[in-house]
């Protein structure tokens, strides 16, 4: 396996990747899977913003998984903050993917300074969870019944990482 920045052409697989989590699991919280433009305009986003998608890849160039980060909140004072999200397809789960996007994805954000890496998680995710705390993330925070998806309430846990010092901005 290895990971690589991800590129146009990957847009059908990662769309195949989301849509999956979409109609299958809570781990994304939306109802209405995305077609490929959609995801291409997401790639241009991210490119713009100078945020990384990371796609991981077999021998043969299949995208096994994918993960990107964004801003956490909108307002100035996050701007140290990113959130990020994982994704890996189905039959390749619990198999290293996501604990490999994420490493990467921390030097990542370490790379353009961020300050703080934010994991919003389906509380009953554990296994989500618990590859979070191996990689140091600390659980800071779980929100009751927040979220809805096949007709049942959904707590969200806030998992957060520090990635390193770094020294408040003066004046702003």
């Amino acid at each position: 396996m290895k990971i690589r920045n991800a590129t146009t052409d990957d847009a059908a697989a990662i769309m195949a990747i989301y849509n999956d989590a979409v109609t299958n699991t809570t781990a994304i919280w939306n109802d209405l899977t995305v077609d490929v433009a959609n995801r291409l305009h997401w790639l241009a986003d991210r490119e713009k913003t100078g945020y990384p998608v990371l796609v991981a890849v077999d021998s043969k160039a299949n995208v096994l998984g994918y993960a990107s980060f964004g801003d956490w909140r909108a307002w100035d004072g996050y701007r140290h903050t990113v959130e990020h999200s994982i994704y890996v397809r189905e039959d390749y789960r619990r198999c290293g993917i996501g604990k490999s996007l994420l490493r990467t994805l921390i030097e990542r954000a370490r790379e353009i300074d961020k300050h703080v890496m934010v994991a919003g998680i389906e509380a009953r995710n554990t296994g989500s969870i618990q590859l979070h705390e191996k990689l140091g993330f600390e659980h800071v925070g779980h929100l009751k019944e927040v979220g809805t998806k096949f007709g049942q309430w959904l707590d969200l846990a806030f998992l957060q990482l520090v990635l390193g010092p770094r020294p408040a901005d003066k004046g702003r």
